[in-house]
């Protein structure tokens, strides 16, 4: 991913209170809903001073991404999105997730929803790593805050052109990831359903678990490569890159865009929202 990211100016932006070491949000503060947090991309793009965007998002910022792109078109070239689930959660799934919370801890409900349960029985040293960040880097509270918006999301209401009278869907290019067997492949594969086949690339990663870009990250930096050749970016260019909105709740988001500053700034600098 270097050969690429190299050629990015990188920004990292955090969902509130989801950053490392973050003070615990007020009793009574209420969260932005995920369109919300889409609706807050804009200011970051603008702040910039880009005119488009790549994003790349996993996730719950994968469903993020595609709700910015829904309701700002013209401001997305591309995206690629990792598992992302389109379908908003119902009364049975607030249900299920109300009794999830009362019998599991909340670092084990958001393994649940990053791993397959092959890789949760066998504890890889990936699941760990990711336990042991949840448990001593994020703050328990905004977490929770968090989880609970995202597991009360709406539909993304996104229909591929003909099945339905009016129907809306993402147009830009787009590439769908998931790794076969992971807890997110049904909604990935749904996803697909929803897009336009003529600018779609649909990528299932064999082996590759619950979270393909770290257990085959250079399949997919091969895969993302083509992907931005196939946009016209034969030859890399300066460009914007990452909003992350949370990395263990699978919420990490890219934007790239054309047209940089000649002079850009450090791949470090980050910013909130």
């Amino acid at each position: 991913m270097q050969e690429i990211t190299k050629h990015f100016v990188v920004c990292h932006v955090d969902a509130p209170g989801q950053q490392i070491g973050a003070s615990q949000l007020p009793q009574g503060y209420q969260y932005p809903t995920m369109e919300q947090l889409a609706g807050m991309l804009p200011t970051v793009v603008q702040h910039f001073g880009f005119k488009s965007i790549v994003g790349i998002g996993v996730g719950a910022g994968a469903y993020v991404l595609a709700k910015f792109a829904l309701i700002f078109p013209d401001l997305v070239e591309g995206l690629v999105l990792l598992n992302i689930d389109p379908n908003g959660k119902g009364w049975i799934d607030w249900a299920a997730t109300k009794l999830s919370g009362l019998t599991s801890a909340l670092p084990d409900t958001v393994l649940s929803h990053l791993f397959s349960q092959e890789e949760l029985m066998n504890n890889t040293e990936l699941v760990q790593s990711y336990r042991q960040q949840i448990n001593n880097t994020v703050n328990q509270f905004n977490l929770q805050l968090f989880w609970n918006m995202y597991n009360s999301r709406r539909d993304l209401e996104m229909n591929r052109s003909g099945t339905v009278l009016n129907a809306k869907t993402l147009k830009c290019p787009v590439m769908l990831v998931v790794g076969d067997n992971g807890p997110a492949e049904e909604g990935v594969v749904e996803c697909n359903s929803k897009l336009d086949p003529t600018n779609t690339t649909f990528l299932k990663m064999a082996d590759s678990g619950g979270l393909p870009q770290l257990t085959q990250p250079a399949k997919l930096t091969e895969a993302f490569k083509y992907f931005l050749q196939g946009m016209g970016y034969s030859t890399y260019e300066r460009s914007f890159s990452p909003f992350q909105m949370f990395p263990h709740v699978s919420g990490d988001v890219m934007f790239s865009s054309r047209g940089a500053p000649a002079d850009p700034s450090p791949l470090s600098r980050s910013l909130s929202c």
